[in-house]
């Protein structure tokens, strides 16, 4: 018998979580309605979830709060699902650790195929490491732990940070496009978004660089995609 997803749905409104839950149980997953970030604090205690539904304004502990206990702690995919419209706050919540972020209204069979895409994704990502380890300069991957070790210091990393870092290492020699990038590690087709991309690639390098400093890990090849530095 297949491993039954679970997934988080945080939202206060009432109306919108039922469908969203609706959703979820039609695509084959479980869903568990939270409707403040206080309550969503407990499940996330109680249990490890395979994706969060999360929307930015709760009431006892906003999004922001539990996307950054999230991203803290594991490599849980997160999509944001939220009415707030502004590029800043779509870019804060990608670099705060968010895989997606769908604005309200939203159409149920887009929300339906990114829940499916990202996890897909998710257990391609998990499944790609041959090795059990996999090491470049200072940096040391546990594949099946999925831990992060710089100069003997454990970074965490959203799913996409990780799964990025994981295919450079995988293949260190080789140039990755930005289209080579998107389609490996968000499993959906590229049409040059190259913003996603961007700020994903410039968190993972940042929190590298706190851990390690003065040493590049990647390097940009202007025109042609990302490597890792020899």
């Amino acid at each position: 018998m297949a491993q039954l997803i679970n997934i988080l749905v945080v939202e206060d409104d009432n109306d919108i979580n039922q469908l969203l839950c609706s959703i979820v149980e039609k695509s084959g997953y479980a869903s568990q309605p939270a409707f403040s970030g206080t309550e969503a604090l407990i499940y996330l205690e109680k249990q490890d979830w395979d994706m969060v539904l999360l929307d930015l304004m709760l009431p006892g502990m906003n999004g922001e709060e539990i996307l950054s206990k999230i991203t803290e702690q594991s490599n849980t995919p997160v999509l944001i699902i939220s009415a707030q419209l502004e590029q800043q706050t779509k870019i804060d919540a990608l670099r705060s650790g968010a895989d997606d972020y769908i604005t309200k209204p939203f159409d149920i069979d887009e929300v339906s195929a990114r829940i499916d895409s990202h996890l897909r994704r998710y257990r391609r990502m998990q499944e790609l490491p041959t090795k059990k380890e996999l090491r470049y300069k200072n940096i040391v991957i546990d594949t099946e732990a999925k831990k992060v070790v710089v100069e003997g210091k454990s970074l965490a990393f959203t799913a996409r940070e990780y799964n990025i870092l994981v295919l450079l290492m995988s293949s260190p020699n080789k140039i990755f496009t930005k289209e080579n990038l998107f389609e490996n590690v968000w499993d959906e087709p590229f049409y040059g978004d190259d913003n996603t991309i961007n700020v994903h690639m410039s968190n993972l390098r940042s929190k590298l660089s706190k851990a390690s400093p003065g040493v590049e890990y990647i390097e940009t090849i202007w025109g042609m995609g990302y490597r890792l530095k020899s």
